[in-house]
C-alpha cells in the first residue's frame, strides 16, 4: 500500500508541475477561481505526501513546502506564467492542511489499532 500511494502522491506532484508551468490553455480549470484551484491541489498533495511518507514528518512537510515554493519560481522561466506570493501562501497553507490532516488520520489509526484487543 506504501508504494501505491508514494507513487500516487509523486505523480500528483507531477501532475500539478505540469499544470502549473505546462501551457495556460491546457491546465484545467473548474468553477472553484484561482486560489481555490491552488488550494485544492496542494491539499491533496500534502495529504498525499503526509499518508505516503510517515517515518520523518518535519522532513515531508519542509519537501513538500520547498516543492511549492520551487514551482512558484520556476514560474519566472515560464513563457506567459507569472510567480506571485499569494499564490505561495495558499500553496503552502494548504499543503501544511493537507500534512495535518494525514498526521491526524496516521494518530487516530494507530491509536485505533493499539486499543483493539
Amino acid at each position: 500500500m506504501t508504494i501505491t500511494l508514494r507513487l500516487f502522491a509523486w505523480g500528483l506532484a507531477a501532475a500539478i508541475a505540469f499544470a502549473t508551468l505546462g501551457p495556460a490553455e491546457q491546465r484545467p480549470h473548474s468553477t472553484l477561481g484561482q486560489n481555490g484551484e491552488h488550494a485544492l491541489a496542494f491539499v491533496l498533495l500534502g495529504l498525499a505526501f503526509g499518508l505516503a511518507h510517515t517515518r520523518n514528518r518535519l522532513q515531508t512537510a519542509a519537501c513538500v513546502i520547498a516543492f511549492t515554493g520551487l514551482i512558484e519560481m520556476l514560474q519566472f522561466l515560464a513563457p506567459g506564467r507569472h510567480a506571485r506570493m499569494e499564490d505561495f501562501v495558499v500553496d503552502a497553507l494548504a499543503a501544511s492542511l493537507g500534512l495535518a490532516a494525514a498526521a491526524a488520520f496516521d494518530w487516530t489509526i494507530r491509536r485505533t489499532q493499539r486499543s483493539l484487543p
